[in-house]
């Protein structure tokens, strides 16, 4: 990625209690994420992709048009948050994936997402 087009991709990700149920190998979780716009030229969001793994090995695949709803163009400097959610079956998985920009100058490139990790708490160390 040149240091014209540059987006950093900051993930915060919670268990929700009370729409899980383990019973019934239901685990939800949100993800708050931030987008930010840290180069040098302004670009919109088009696309998700998402990789979620649970603990037993099982990848859901996740494609869709912007981000709730929503495809925002951020200038330099700019940064757009957003929460989403995902349910999985075990009490423990990763997400991780991309989002699909274009720059003000006509250029596509991907923003990498950071692999995170979905857990009840104190499950993990």
């Amino acid at each position: 990625m040149s240091e014209e087009n540059k987006i950093l991709v900051e993930v915060k990700a919670r268990y929700i209690e009370d729409q899980s149920k383990p019973s019934e190998h239901k685990y939800a979780f949100a993800y708050t994420i931030t987008i930010a716009n840290v180069g040098a030229t302004a670009a919109k969001l088009l696309s998700r992709h998402w990789l979620i793994t649970d603990s037993n090995g099982k990848v859901e695949e996740v494609r869709g048009d912007g981000v709730v709803g929503k495809k925002p163009h951020l200038k330099p400097g700019e940064a757009f948050t957003y929460t989403s959610g995902a349910l999985i079956n075990t009490a423990v998985g990763i997400m991780q994936g991309e989002y699909k920009m274009v720059s003000d100058a006509g250029e596509t490139f991907d923003a990498l997402i950071p692999q995170f990790t979905l857990s009840i708490p104190r499950i993990l160390h």
